[in-house]
């Protein structure tokens, strides 16, 4: 959104996500008795990702992008922290598999939040919205490559090509991108690549090895948030005074837009499936748009939503499967 990933999330994705295999696992145990319903917690869900691109806008006014970044880790990470304890879990031991990890942390949040905060800079929290619902089109595309057991179908590249006509629709492409800044386009575009890359290499090094998913997202934040911890004071420097509203934006996007979001989607994942649960990435973008109109003004051209509707229809094509004789 996220996020290791059972579903592809976006976000923002926007979240660190779960290991695609190990929650996959788990969604054949019976799931515990929760106090909310599966729906209230999926549109829960939906929600904090789709105003994430929201906060991270709003935490660019008071922070540099690496400082929203950072705090958003920092935050995410304590959440997870304070669950792993609560459910009595510990982290990972393997020296390998931290070093892993690492990758993944880099991968999957150090890299594609400081994308995403460095690109609405320039452009709308609305757009950036849209640019992360691309990520399961660019899975689609390298797991061709990158994974012998994903063949393409007709469907699927069907769906990939209509994704990308979307894009172009979003970007106005037959009046030559007018009126957006393309740098920033492209880090959101960069952005949501990096998630899809990601989940591969997870798929590929940790899936399957018998670990708790939410251990294994604890250790991925904390490693992130120590990569960023390293990084940001050498290319930032401390506010001349710190704004409210920009430090509860980051404070709200780490501990919920990643923390708490994390855990939602475990929870939706083991009860419900990691079918369902994916379900969540098409209503992100919807949701973002909504919030940057509303709340932040921004300006939105027909061919924005319109062209978001093809790039999630195409979304939705490259994630089906054909059907089991």
């Amino acid at each position: 959104m996220t996020r290791t990933t059972a579903t592809p999330p976006p976000a923002t994705g926007s979240a660190a996500p779960l290991s695609r295999t190990s929650a996959e696992t788990d969604s054949a145990s019976p799931a515990p008795r929760r106090l909310l319903d599966w729906r209230l917690r999926f549109a829960l869900l939906s929600l904090i990702w789709g105003f994430s691109f929201l906060l991270i806008k709003v935490g660019t006014h008071g922070f540099a992008p690496l400082q929203v970044t950072l705090g958003r880790l920092v935050f995410g990470t304590a959440v997870l922290a304070v669950a792993l304890v609560v459910r009595g879990e510990r982290l990972p031991r393997d020296p390998r598999l931290w070093g892993h990890l690492a990758v993944a942390a880099f991968l999957l949040n150090a890299l594609p939040f400081s994308l995403f905060a460095f690109a609405e800079l320039t452009i709308p929290s609305t757009l950036a919205g849209i640019c992360n619902a691309t990520s399961p089109l660019w899975g689609m595309a390298l797991s061709v490559v990158a994974l012998s057991e994903d063949r393409p179908t007709r469907r699927r590249v069907a769906g990939l090509g209509i994704g990308f006509l979307g894009v172009l629709t979003v970007l106005g492409a037959w009046q030559g991108f007018s009126g957006l800044d393309p740098a920033g386009t492209a880090m959101a575009l960069l952005g949501s690549l990096s998630y899809p890359v990601g989940w591969i290499y997870l798929r590929r090094t940790v899936a399957g090895g018998g670990h708790s998913p939410i251990a294994l997202v604890g250790g991925q934040l904390f490693l992130g948030a120590l990569q960023l911890a390293v990084v940001t004071p050498l290319f930032t420097s401390l506010p001349g005074r710190i704004e409210v509203l920009p430090l509860l934006a980051v404070l709200a996007l780490g501990a919920l837009g990643t923390g708490l979001a994390v855990l939602l989607q475990y929870g939706l994942v083991t009860e419900v499936g990691p079918t369902t649960a994916q379900m969540v990435t098409y209503f992100i973008p919807v949701i973002a748009t909504a919030a940057g109109v509303g709340l932040l003004g921004e300006p939105l051209s027909w061919n924005t939503p319109v062209g978001a509707l093809i790039v999630l229809a195409g979304a939705f094509l490259t994630q089906s499967r054909p059907r089991r004789r």
